[in-house]
């Protein structure tokens, strides 16, 4: 639920133990702060741009404690060096891809997780966007950068279909009420993609017009759900056997999840 919105650049989202504060950066990035109620700590995933986070910081009144990337990606690193210097915080990212991480002091994976007081903080590796792509689940939030979007997933630029499906199954294996904080607002040309993948889909028309309407008054389709993703989303749909055979039988490929996986991967590729 939206707890506020600051200035037009900021909104806000309650959990349990921390609130997400959501910035919209560059293009289409979104910026994520996680401000923890049981310490002092202000956390930073995927900083874009640094501009973003030190208005975020100003208008909260904290100063930044930690930056956690997803990838490597200049879009999600930018500000990482900058921040740091104003701020003098901790970067933490994948072990495996520490050379590519500008500024990074503390090496991460799914067996040393971060350890940032006041949350409770897993590592999932997810490969198949790049290489050394993770994503970071905090209770009942996931941060997955590009790995999974609204309705889409991220392009295989380093890793292989069958990465990048298991990398999936992985974060649909999460509760299904997870809240999923991504990188990017694709939600509405993906669901475009989506209605042609999957047309006969009643909740993936709801969403169309749900999150429309969303964009039309100017607020985020982020974050979404994977309980949502797994109904409507392209590429988490190969995981119900109805719809994997349905869409195989119409393309004349195999039936198995990853053989459609990859057709929908492809097909949306020239999309």
């Amino acid at each position: 639920m939206i707890e506020s919105r600051y200035a037009s650049c900021m909104w806000s989202y309650r959990h349990e133990h921390f609130t997400v504060h959501q910035l919209p950066a560059l293009r289409d990035n979104f910026i994520y702060l996680i401000e923890a109620y049981a310490s002092d700590a202000l956390v930073a995933v995927d900083p874009a741009e640094a501009v973003s986070v030190r208005r975020a910081c100003k208008l909260l009144g904290k100063p930044l404690t930690h930056i956690i990337n997803t990838h490597h990606h200049w879009d999600h690193t930018d500000g990482n060096t900058e921040l740091k210097k104003n701020f003098n915080c901790r970067i933490f990212a994948y072990q495996q891809d520490a050379s590519r991480i500008p500024g990074i002091d503390i090496k991460v994976s799914a067996a040393t997780p971060p350890v940032i007081d006041g949350l409770h903080i897993s590592v999932v590796e997810v490969p198949g966007h790049t290489s050394g792509h993770i994503a970071y689940v905090i209770d009942d939030a996931l941060f997955c950068g590009d790995t999974l979007f609204g309705a889409g997933c991220g392009r295989l630029f380093e890793g292989t279909p069958a990465q990048m499906w298991q990398s999936l199954n992985k974060l649909a294996a999460l509760p299904a009420q997870t809240k999923v904080y991504c990188a990017h607002e694709y939600t509405l040309p993906n669901l475009a993609f989506a209605r042609v993948v999957d047309p006969d889909n009643s909740e993936l028309d709801q969403r169309v017009v749900t999150d429309r309407q969303k964009r039309e008054a100017d607020e985020p389709t982020i974050p979404s759900t994977i309980g949502m993703e797994k109904a409507t989303n392209p590429f988490l749909r190969p995981m119900n056997q109805r719809f994997c055979e349905a869409y195989a039988g119409e393309r004349g490929i195999a039936h198995d999840a990853l053989t459609v996986f990859t057709d929908i991967r492809l097909k949306k590729d020239h999309f």
